[in-house]
């Protein structure tokens, strides 16, 4: 035997490492976990101490075959898995499955991928550590004891297909429970009222400190400050002090690449990952805001050099989110002097927000000036409220600002003139303004993080799979695109001593990319809060992850949790399979006025539907997308029965247009056309339907190649629901209104690029 083995989890990673490590060295992946539990089988032993029962998967065979042959000629195995739970585990189960020798087999941890790093890590070897293992086992077999018994519940109860799980599920039930507060909300109206003023040559903006509640009491505001006029009433001026924010955790970074560069939290964790395999940044699963002697020094010399000593200020962060696991650094670049990169444009930006937050937290404190003043009429008892803010130094404002989930936050910087109170001030106009009450703000993908974290739930890891899994696995949870509605509305302006009366619009409920629950994601969640409240419960879910902490720290047996758990939960599951109760949604809206039917909304096998009458004289149609039946009314049910309807004939034959499982379509004769997205199939003329049913015949056939362009890699092929791009194995959606024909190789490479690709769907086998 001789030479070195060294075993990672990821080829890129491998590859990295290589480099560094030279002659001497082998590496190679193991291209993630080598075994796991079998899919269609609990496979674990709960008579036994809940003993995980492990498989190779078909997959991995070859995998493990070629790594245990070069473990065999090696002279010592290295398991470089990463520095986690997940980690740990993975070199645990390579030593046993691999049955590597104690003896020449050593576990080493780096949180980098640097030449500095890994050297260091090797002249450093541990053992694996048991207790860090028995934390992820205790993980996996608690969320696979959870989710195989609670699955079928639903499958018998509600629908086949579904799946539940104890971080899944109660992050559903968040969304769920805020969309619960938006349709109990009641909208009010109301009027704002804000003056412009002019002081010392500068126009300054203030908002009255009283609403109106109706539109009289808003002109008779105007009209009573006709000819009036206004002094200061008070000045108030206080210097306050911003703190930059710590370097990212793996939360931290999801929320402000959501924020900031519109990443999905899924495409922020492939992108660090890519990042870190490359060795430009740090470890990206990780609880921590510490950072290292090196990253300090590093940084402090940066900023003197290149923004002045003034500018600098070495701190230090201490984690405080609950439970943080992680021994290893904040999220970083390996080296502070690497002010961009090289790679796509995704991986550049997301380098580039971590290099200034990075170096941000180790700048100056910003000095702000806020000045609060408020300015009094002679003819009315309200006054407007002048806030404005002046950045008196800088500091690491000059970097990074910090993003925020409040959409109609104002970082500018507003410099008023010199004035005292007393003084006069002039009004140049005053609106008052229709507006209505918001509801509460659905959960962004960044919102949601940040709830999960602030209760405890999850850990770093599995925020990006549980968003994955609500939304693109199950469909419980959707983007929302909801053009909302227009109310007409009455403004008023005064000017010129003179109160003009406009007509506008307020939009209620518009909302773009939050989650919305599906109607099946109400149902799941209400039967699970229902049935299982202990399950569903928010501080069960945060405190389990504390027994993983203690299990993780030698303080707790793994299965000894397990077993505490397990007893009360499956009595009440085979109680619940046996209750012979199923969950029944239906909700009558009312009667018919052309018909004197009855209407009801209800949830089948196939989705939410309203139905009108009974027997074989019923009708149904399905809800559109974004409806739920916890706020449908009659009017909405009776607009879904507007479909099917004859458009016209073509050559003697029907254009019927109507909807289906996926959507609109027209069905003309043995055709079936999909009508696009943004077109109204109540108003689609005989004309458009034509046009369609032409294109639909001389499209080319699905899956032919339309275009080639070798040197990219890239074609244009021609699917099921019309053209996509493929790369490198993978599927991309063309943007919207962009024609395939006329598409450039640069104009596809963007695409490649900035888009995450499609996930593959697979459709289950009867057996």
């Amino acid at each position: 035997m001789e030479g070195n083995l060294v075993i990672v989890e990821s080829p890129a990673k491998a590859k990295t490492i290589q480099k560094f490590l030279g002659d001497g060295y082998v590496v190679k992946s193991s291209f993630g976990h080598i075994r796991d539990l079998q899919d269609n089988k609990l496979s674990v032993d709960v008579e036994h101490g809940f003993k995980p029962e492990y498989v190779i998967p078909a997959d991995k065979k070859k995998v493990v075959a070629d790594l245990k042959k070069a473990a065999a000629q090696a002279e010592t195995v290295w398991l470089a898995s990463d520095e986690d739970r997940e980690g740990e585990a993975i070199s645990w189960h390579l030593s046993e499955t691999l049955g590597l020798d104690s003896s020449r087999t050593r576990r080493i941890v780096f949180h980098e991928i640097t030449k500095d790093a890994i050297q260091h890590a090797i002249r450093n070897p541990r053992e694996i550590d048991l207790n860090l293992v028995n934390a992820q086992q205790a993980r996996r077999v608690l969320d696979r004891l959870v989710g195989f018994e609670l699955s079928p519940i639903l499958w018998r109860k509600i629908q086949r297909g579904l799946s539940a799980g104890r971080v899944q599920s109660v992050a559903l039930r968040l969304v769920v429970e805020r969309e619960k507060e938006i349709i109990a909300f009641d909208s009010t109206p109301y009027y704002k009222v804000e003056g412009v003023f002019e002081a010392g040559g500068t126009k300054v903006r203030g908002v009255l400190d009283t609403r109106f509640n109706d539109a009289a009491a808003a002109r008779a505001f105007l009209d009573d400050s006709a000819g009036a006029s206004y002094t200061i009433a008070s000045i108030d001026k206080k210097e306050a002090t911003r703190h930059p924010a710590p370097p990212f955790t793996t939360s931290t970074l999801q929320q402000e690449a959501a924020r900031k560069l519109h990443f999905p939290v899924s495409l922020t964790m492939r992108v660090a990952q890519s990042l870190y395999e490359r060795g430009l940044i740090t470890y990206m699963r990780t609880d921590s805001t510490n950072l290292s002697n090196l990253a300090l020094n590093a940084s402090r010399k940066y900023i003197c050099e290149n923004f002045g000593e003034g500018y600098s200020h070495t701190r230090q962060y201490h984690t405080h989110s609950k439970g943080a696991q992680e021994a290893h650094e904040a999220i970083r670049p390996t080296y502070i002097g690497n002010t961009s990169i090289e790679g796509t444009t995704q991986e550049q930006k997301l380098y580039s927000l971590i290099w200034k937050r990075t170096l941000a937290s180790q700048m100056e404190d910003a000095r702000i000036l806020n000045t609060s003043m408020k300015v009094a009429s002679d003819r009315r008892s309200e006054k407007f409220n002048i806030q404005a803010a002046e950045v008196l130094f800088d500091g690491f404002l000059k970097l990074y600002i910090e993003g925020s989930d409040d959409e109609s936050q104002d970082d500018g910087n507003t410099v008023l003139p010199t004035l005292s109170a007393g003084e006069s001030i002039r009004a140049l106009s005053i609106d008052a303004e229709g507006k209505f009450s918001q509801p509460p703000y659905r959960y962004s993908e960044a919102t949601l993080v940040k709830k999960l974290e602030e209760l405890g739930i999850g850990r770093p890891s599995t925020y990006a799979p549980t968003i994955s899994t609500l939304t693109t696995g199950r469909g419980y949870l959707v983007k929302s695109d909801i053009a909302g509605r227009k109310v007409p509305v009455t403004n008023f302006r005064l000017k010129d001593g003179k109160v003009v009366e406009s007509a506008g619009s307020e939009t209620i409920g518009a909302e773009r990319g939050k989650l919305m629950p599906q109607e099946i994601g109400m149902i799941v969640s209400d039967y699970l809060v229902e049935n299982f409240p202990g399950i569903m419960d928010y501080d069960f879910t945060a405190n389990v992850e504390k027994d993983f902490d203690s299990i993780a720290e030698g303080k707790m047996a793994w299965n000894a949790l397990i077993s505490e758990f397990y007893g009360g939960f499956h009595r009440k599951v085979e109680e619940t399979l046996s209750n012979g109760q199923y969950s029944h949604v239906e909700k009558v809206l009312g009667t018919d006025p052309s018909d004197g039917k009855t209407v009801v909304a209800k949830f089948g096998q196939y989705g939410a539907y309203v139905q009108k009458g009974e027997g074989d004289d019923r009708q149904s149609a399905s809800l559109a997308k974004g409806q739920l039946i916890e706020n449908l009314t009659l009017e909405d049910a009776l607009e879904l029965f507007r479909l099917p309807r004859t458009a016209g004939q073509i050559d003697g034959t029907d254009v019927i247009v109507t909807k289906g499982r996926f959507g609109p379509y027209i069905k003309f004769g043995e055709k079936n056309v999909s009508i696009p997205r943004g077109t109204d199939p109540l108003t689609i003329s005989l004309e458009a339907c034509a046009e369609l049913i032409r294109k639909a015949d001389s499209a080319p056939a699905a899956n032919q190649v339309l275009r080639e362009f070798p040197d990219s890699g890239i074609s244009i092929i021609n699917g099921r629901y019309g053209p996509y791009l493929k790369h490198d194995g993978k599927n991309y959606k063309l943007p919207r209104n962009s024609d395939a024909a006329t598409l450039s190789e640069e104009d596809c490479r963007k695409i490649v690029e900035t888009q995450t690709p499609t996930s593959p769907k697979y459709r289950r086998r009867k057996k």
